[in-house]
């Protein structure tokens, strides 16, 4: 990976990989992507293999794939993006004229972020797709922000609080934790989206942080997103903190406008997740 992680700003091109066996389908969509998010750069391929050797080139901001592709099922891809790809938490999106049973029911595992049945036409598609890269001039979510600094606390809360984000402040990990918790024995999670700095000045760090969240609470990428603000521009660094389940990384200083976008793209993908939980669960 040669290229910095965390100085992606996917709000002035976001790139989209196309994952079709079909060079009709393939055609099909990127000709209504283009038309529908012109910013957008879409690339195709037909098979999983061309599409590892994609990942591994450079990095996506939505993903499309078929169910069945001719080398692999679509679930594979899904998985290998997950556990192999350098990059952001993508959204990976099933495009699927065949809605079987597992599409039927949703159930297509922790690694897919939603499915989308071709019957509704790609124009919808174009639609859908825009829900997750389109920049946003204002929210509703809670963040839960972890800095020790007054002054940079101060800048990052008015950002956020600027577009309709409410900010809950804490100056350690302890006290982020202390607040999970007590959330967790309510019933809830605490926060929509959690915002931290790596390097801290009480014993744990960013990264003890991230450690507590996915595994100690069990809260995957989606459930509650985690980014991450760092002043190390090492990609290989920059890397390990996505593996250890960093959804995303700021460099600091922290721009406002790159700040804003990758968090709004976090919350949206998440609060995506969560109705589509509830609506599940009440099928």
């Amino acid at each position: 990976m040669t290229a910095s992680i965390s100085s992606r700003d996917l709000s002035t091109s976001p790139r989209v990989l196309v994952v079709d066996g079909s060079k009709v389908v393939r055609q099909l969509i990127t000709r209504v992507l283009q038309a529908e998010l012109p910013q957008a750069e879409v690339v195709g391929c037909g098979t999983g293999a061309q599409a590892h050797q994609l990942l591994q080139a450079g990095v996506f901001d939505f993903i499309t794939v078929a169910l069945r592709l001719p080398d692999m099922d679509g679930l594979e891809l899904a998985r290998y993006v997950r556990e192999s790809a350098p990059q952001i938490y993508v959204p990976i999106v099933v495009v699927s004229g065949d809605v079987d049973d597992r599409l039927h029911r949703r159930a297509l595992g922790e690694h897919v972020t939603d499915y989308f049945d071709k019957s509704l036409g790609f124009q919808a598609l174009a639609e859908f797709i825009r829900g997750y890269v389109r920049p946003e001039s204002s929210a509703d979510g809670v963040v839960l922000y972890v800095e020790d600094s007054r002054v940079v606390a101060l800048a990052t809360r008015r950002m956020l609080e600027k577009i309709g984000l409410t900010v809950r402040h804490v100056v350690s990990v302890e006290d982020a934790l202390a607040m999970l918790e007590t959330e967790r024995i309510q019933g809830g999670v605490g926060a929509d989206v959690v915002l931290t700095d790596v390097s801290l000045k009480g014993e744990l760090t960013g990264g003890d942080l991230l450690k507590f969240i996915r595994t100690d609470f069990g809260y995957g990428k989606g459930k509650l997103p985690v980014l991450v603000m760092t002043g190390d521009e090492n990609p290989d660094n920059q890397a390990a903190l996505i593996r250890a389940g960093a959804n995303d990384l700021v460099e600091k200083p922290v721009e406002e406008r790159l700040l804003v976008t990758k968090l709004l793209f976090q919350l949206r993908v998440a609060q995506h997740l969560r109705a589509r939980e509830r609506a599940g669960q009440t099928e």
